[in-house]
């Protein structure tokens, strides 16, 4: 294709031209675990990773892989097995993403504080048997052992992955030993687990390409309703050389604070597979606390951060030194909208703490491996989500058609580029409604999402399509949430809208009206809230319920749940 083409399909290119950026890279055909292999190779003693201040070599991060995938070849782990991993940022649980990619088997990434109904639907729609568990939600995998036919529990103590005199402090001071089943054989602890590898002595690394199957993580998709996203080798190898082809810092032996979680497309694809596979070190935060954020900061010196707005706005109140965010020379905000007045008081403290880092503003979801877009330090305006990565082509559609919008003109946000999904798990119908060939001959990721073309060349969010609620970076869906509420025998309708919050962005609020004979009242409100806790994520349930005897709705007789987002915001403005 000749340059004057190929500037028409994707006019950002001048301003990769100008900062000296590729806009096509070579992608290598390998697995993900090949690619970390490749860096421990190139920097075998450089820090793959810290916890807690015990440090990982990238050399012993790949033997500890090895030993894992030695003890899943022991288990009976096959290639094309489906191994659940419900764990935080450990070591255990990265060390298990990469053993599972090296004895070819597939990655299915769930929250551990999901309900104990949605891990069932995880790990069944998935056909997993093997499952890695912190030992704070055993009981709830415990419980499904039957029902999902689940082979092998493995069990994480938090403690696990600290040095030997660190582990026998944190486990006297913090930690008591899970209470196991000392009958039940498919119960195991990640140190027994990993001890058995040594009686597998068989080739445990299998060949696998760049277009293999390597994770499942879950998402809404377009319709809002939960769905396994199926991602490949290529996908995140493919994110992990753009990312850091266009985020200059993203160098061997810099270190990034991996507070993202791994179950979070964000989390695996940018805090921890970009960094490993680049000879990084991933400062490894398992559960975030606004307290230890400066202590974090200043024990790590981390080169780069990656959060959500929420994570930015608790830096703010973080009591820091002048000189203390002089490491910080990258900071990268996805997840969700970014404003001006925000972003301009993070650049502030930045400096004022020592950091030349400007903040960028990301764009991704789930589907197209968590990142397709990154807005340059020097171009910020509200919406600004900049320009699509190396190999990525946007296109700004008419909704519902495949007819581009005019330069300016919103429209839905199509993407197209290596690191697109392959599908959606055992869903063809919404696969085929979300991936769609055009006339161009190119398969392009149909995103809910509204945006622009700039005159600058870069690419504007709008708003989205499908009903979403962004909590702390989580994507929390309405229609779930009506679903489980609905099914309450005293609910006649429901409608769940999300609400301003200071500190999470929105939170969700339920409206309900009541079958006729019901009455409203603590005792029913109760009973909808423990029948939420007990389907849905903790982070997902409603800060408030509303009775009314009747809800708004459109001309054609839908909800008009905008009509009730505009009445909570006129509260809001008044108290």
């Amino acid at each position: 294709m000749n340059k004057k083409k190929e500037l028409k399909l994707r006019p950002w290119l001048k301003h990769y031209e100008e900062e000296g950026i590729p806009g096509n890279l070579e992608y290598p055909d390998c697995s993900m675990v090949d690619m970390v292999i490749k860096a421990a190779e190139k920097w075998p003693d450089n820090i793959a990773y810290s916890y807690y201040g015990h440090k990982v070599t990238f050399k012993n991060f790949v033997k500890k892989i090895e030993k894992a995938a030695r003890a899943l070849k022991n288990y009976g782990v096959k290639e094309g097995d489906r191994v659940t991993i419900c764990m935080p940022n450990t070591p255990e649980g990265i060390t298990m993403v990469y053993a599972v990619n090296m004895v070819g088997a597939v990655c299915n990434m769930v929250h551990p504080l999901s309900s104990e109904k949605e891990l069932e639907y995880y790990i069944k729609i998935a056909e997993s048997k093997y499952v890695l568990v912190i030992d704070a939600v055993f009981d709830k995998i415990y419980r499904l052992r039957d029902t999902a036919n689940l082979e092998r529990i493995i069990v994480v103590r938090p403690s696990d992955g600290l040095g030997f005199l660190k582990k026998r402090l944190y486990r006297a001071v913090h930690v008591k030993k899970p209470t196991l089943p000392s009958s039940d054989n498919r119960v195991v602890l990640w140190e027994d687990f990993i001890a058995n590898s040594y009686f597998y002595q068989g080739n445990y690394h299998e060949d696998r390409g760049a277009n293999d199957l390597a994770a499942i993580l879950y998402s809404g998709g377009t319709t809002g309703a939960p769905k396994g996203v199926m991602l490949t080798n290529l996908n995140f190898n493919a994110l992990g050389l753009q990312a850091t082809t266009v985020i200059r810092q993203a160098i061997p032996g810099a270190s990034i604070l991996s507070i993202l979680p791994i179950f979070h497309g964000f989390g695996l694809g940018v805090s921890i597979h970009t960094p490993l596979s680049k000879g990084m070190c991933c400062v490894l935060i398992p559960a975030f606390s606004h307290k230890e954020f400066a202590d974090i900061i200043r024990k790590n010196q981390p080169t780069l951060m990656t959060g959500v707005p929420t994570l930015y706005e608790a830096l703010l109140n973080t009591k820091l030194k002048p000189d203390d965010l002089k490491c910080l020379k990258a900071a990268i905000c996805g997840g969700d909208a970014l404003n001006q007045t925000l972003r301009n008081k993070i650049n502030d403290y930045l400096e004022a703490h020592g950091s030349t880092a400007k903040i960028r503003v990301g764009y991704g979801l789930t589907e197209g491996t968590a990142a397709v877009c990154l807005s340059p330090e020097i171009a910020f305006a509200d919406g600004i989500i900049g320009a699509p990565l190396p190999d990525n082509y946007f296109k700004i559609v008419k909704p519902d058609t495949f007819i581009e919008a005019e330069r300016g003109e919103e429209g839905e946000i199509c993407v197209s580029g290596p690191t697109v999904m392959m599908g959606y798990l055992k869903n063809d119908a919404e696969t085929a409604n979300t991936l769609r060939i055009h006339e161009d001959g190119r398969l392009w990721l149909h995103t809910g999402d509204m945006g622009r073309f700039g005159e600058d060349n870069f690419v504007y969010f709008a708003q989205r399509i499908k009903r979403m609620i962004i909590s702390s970076g989580y994507n929390v869906y309405p229609t779930q949430l009506e679903a489980v509420i609905n099914s309450h025998e005293a609910v006649l309708t429901s409608t769940v809208i999300g609400i301003e919050h200071k500190y999470k962005g929105q939170v969700p609020k339920a409206f309900i009206v009541l079958k006729p004979g019901y009455k409203a009242g603590k005792r029913i409100e109760s009973e909808i809230r423990g029948l939420l806790e007990r389907n849905v994520p903790i982070y997902a349930l409603p800060v408030a319920y509303e009775f009314r005897d009747k809800l708004p709705t459109t001309l054609v007789g839908k909800v008009a749940f905008k009509k009730l987002e505009e009445e909570e915001k006129t509260k809001a403005k008044k108290k």
